[in-house]
């Protein structure tokens, strides 16, 4: 392994700060919505705001190089005319220097889904002026930070938030309109190129990407009906983020085939042109399991996802496009999430393959129940699951990929969205009811002697 490889864990503003209203910070559309719906919220979440200094510090005595975090929009900017609030500079500015301080190299997300409330009242990812604001945003990040981070993300999981945001209706602000989805979806991806081309106008230092949600597709068979299914899931789940990211394009037969239905006059030949421009220096895959499909061609679409921890409640049938289905050989999560190493090291190897771009590893873990009350949480099952897909992650590498960093989701527990913290996904502990004590988990101490050897500790094997 390159000595210079990144270990470190992911977190995003929203799941870990708390503070949601402290110190002149604007409301976000999560805010809003589960406040409005009455669910479990982020409000304090894992209190990062006032603890991050104790959280960095573990990380560092965790032996972790970095740590991929994300900037709030609503805590930098208060308004839509761009007015700064300069108390959240000075808070990610703290975060930054004590990064520096435990040696730690910051790995930072410009939007991990926390839309400013204010834009979404008119429109949110529906109004093209949004994306103008995005990049506006963007700029006033590259200049107040630009000298203390040399890794920067536009769009963490652009896939999650528009289609469950706006298709499934799930997330906020909670559509189901395929109409609406793709206007959102150019829309997004319109605005990572305004981003990227404020970044290069401005000669930044340093490299800027995009995080994808990661599902390499296999089919069930190597039928022809299999393989189209295969492709439309394809397109997805992946191709529409990654192509466009990556190679400046959407998948033209996504395009050709969704406007036999619907109206693609948004997409303007001038904005097609600057995505085709700005694309991305690297890619990050966020990866929990992969995609297996059949062809689905007689049923509705239906689009369930499981929030409840109660297996069997997840559906993803599309009509005429592809049914996603379960291997019974294989083992799943409570929330219906399969266990398949084997499916980063064959997607790492296509990505590579697809894109010729440095790979970052940006999420990997395992959420699961866990009485944190005991003095010490033997999670054997997440030392597992991270030896399984960093051992994945080592045989991409051997089979040729530039992959440049492994991030777990996450370095402590937080807020899950819609699952509230009952699911978690921590190497450390984080007692939610009994004042928010920090303790490291049995795997927070494997990982750490895993970094010191640079992954000689792994159990290696063949997929």
């Amino acid at each position: 392994m390159d000595n210079h490889f990144l270990w470190g864990g992911a977190t995003a503003s929203y799941q870990c700060e708390g503070a949601w209203n402290v110190d002149e910070k604007a409301e976000s559309m999560w805010d809003h919505y589960l406040h409005q719906e009455n669910l479990e919220n982020g409000d304090v979440a894992s209190d990062h705001y006032h603890r991050y200094e104790e959280d960095i510090r573990m990380m560092s005595e965790g032996g972790q190089n970095t740590y991929r975090f994300s900037l709030s929009w609503p805590r930098i900017i208060k308004n839509k005319e761009g007015e700064i609030n300069l108390k959240g500079i000075e808070f990610y500015t703290k975060i930054l220097d004590t990064c520096k301080k435990f040696n730690i190299e910051p790995f930072v997300t410009l939007y991990h889904w926390d839309l400013p409330q204010y834009w979404e009242e008119i429109g949110g990812w529906l109004n093209h002026d949004v994306c103008v604001a995005f990049a506006q945003y963007a700029k006033v990040c590259f200049e107040y930070f630009g000298d203390k981070i040399s890794l920067w993300t536009t769009f963490n999981e652009p896939k999650w938030f528009v289609v469950n945001g706006y298709k499934i209706g799930n997330y906020p602000p909670g559509y189901q309109d395929t109409a609406k989805t793709m206007q959102a979806a150019y829309n997004v991806m319109y605005a990572n190129s305004l981003a990227i081309e404020v970044f290069r106008e401005g000669n930044y230092s340093g490299e800027i990407g995009i995080v994808h949600s990661y599902t390499p597709v296999n089919g069930v068979d190597d039928s022809i009906e299999t393989k189209i299914a295969m492709r439309y899931a394809d397109n997805y789940c992946n191709n529409w983020i990654l192509d466009t990211a990556a190679l400046g394009e959407f998948p033209i037969d996504l395009i050709a085939y969704l406007s036999k239905s619907y109206d693609i006059s948004f997409m303007k030949p001038e904005e097609l042109r600057k995505i085709k421009q700005y694309t991305v220096d690297f890619i990050g895959l966020n990866y929990y399991s992969r995609t297996l499909v059949k062809s689905y061609t007689e049923g509705e679409t239906q689009l369930q996802f499981n929030h409840s921890g109660k297996k069997g409640e997840s559906k993803v049938l599309i009509k005429n496009w592809f049914e996603q289905v379960k291997d019974p050989s294989n083992e799943t999560t409570e929330w219906d999430t399969e266990i398949y190493p084997k499916g980063l090291q064959d997607g790492l190897v296509e990505a590579y393959k697809r894109y010729k771009l440095p790979l970052y590893v940006t999420e990997n873990g395992i959420g699961v129940r866990e009485d944190v009350s005991v003095d010490q949480i033997n999670d054997e099952y997440r030392i597992s699951f991270m030896n399984d897909h960093i051992n994945a992650i080592f045989n991409a590498i051997d089979l040729g990929c530039d992959v440049r960093g492994y991030y777990v989701w996450s370095p402590f527990d937080l807020y899950s969205w819609k699952n509230g913290v009952e699911k978690r996904y921590g190497l450390v502990a984080v007692d939610f009811v009994d004042n928010q004590v920090r303790k490291p988990k049995a795997s927070y101490y494997w990982f750490k002697k895993m970094i010191e050897t640079n992954g000689a500790l792994i159990k290696r094997k063949s997929y």
